[in-house]
């Protein structure tokens, strides 16, 4: 079955925790902007027919002046996002258009590390139950501590998930929980709890920590290094050129 999907980028955060010259999203990582390289992933799919990104007001020009021709040439459009992420995403929820779109994609603009294998299989998994994320299980140690970092339980890890992005959803479902989303009393952290406060069941679809979220300047680095060994892993091995034609490589 062939997917039409919709996926939106919020990159309108002020990147607080993160310490650079540049917010986070247009921070450079070997050799693009964060964000740039999050949009090449899905622009280059035939499943995404729409790509939205929300930018913070304060850096309209500058987006403009040094990013407008690269996105242009990707087809994608920008708006500006709001206060916080949810007000951002219900903003990008009015632009797509669910006549044309099977799947909404949300994913965060600084996580630009995913796999084409990674959002093949969320895409399927949410084509299928209508409401799927990447995560990752947590792997070490947990720890309950009370507001004293004083530890009060060492906690079973085995249930504990880190969700990721993209979490993939039918138009239906997601704008449902936005229209729902002034009757939740809690703090919204991403747009699974919205889903999963009106009682619809998210598929958890395993990924790896490589699907890193860049929120500080070590993140960046590491980032950094996850591309480039996947760009050296692609390269092709032994010799190259006429001579190692000849000898048979």
């Amino acid at each position: 079955m062939s997917l039409n999907v919709a996926v939106l980028l919020p990159a309108a955060g002020g990147s607080s925790r993160f310490k650079g010259q540049r917010k986070k999203q247009f921070t450079d990582l070997n050799g693009r902007a964060v964000f740039l390289r999050s949009i090449e992933i899905f622009a280059d799919r035939e499943d995404v027919k729409q790509v939205l990104i929300a930018i913070p007001s304060e850096d309209e020009e500058l987006f403009q002046v040094k990013w407008a021709a690269n996105l242009g040439f990707y087809g994608v459009k920008h708006i500006i996002g709001g206060q916080v992420r949810h007000e951002t995403v219900n903003k990008m929820l009015a632009e797509v258009d669910d006549c044309e779109i099977d799947l909404i994609a949300v994913h965060d603009a600084v996580r630009p590390c995913v796999t084409t294998e990674q959002i093949d299989a969320v895409f399927a998994a949410a084509a299928k139950s209508g409401a799927a994320l990447l995560a990752h299980q947590i792997v070490g140690t947990v720890k309950q501590a009370d507001e004293n970092n004083i530890i009060t339980k060492t906690v079973d890890r085995r249930q504990f998930w880190e969700a990721q992005t993209p979490q993939v959803f039918k138009p239906d479902i997601l704008r449902k929980a936005y229209q729902n989303l002034s009757e939740l009393d809690e703090d919204i952290t991403d747009d699974a709890q919205l889903v999963e406060a009106q009682g619809v069941p998210v598929t958890i679809v395993p990924s790896d920590s490589g699907n890193i979220k860049i929120t500080s300047a070590t993140d960046l680095s590491i980032a950094a290094g996850i591309l480039k060994a996947r760009e050296a892993a692609q390269k092709p091995k032994g010799p190259v050129g006429p001579w190692a034609a000849e000898q048979g490589w």
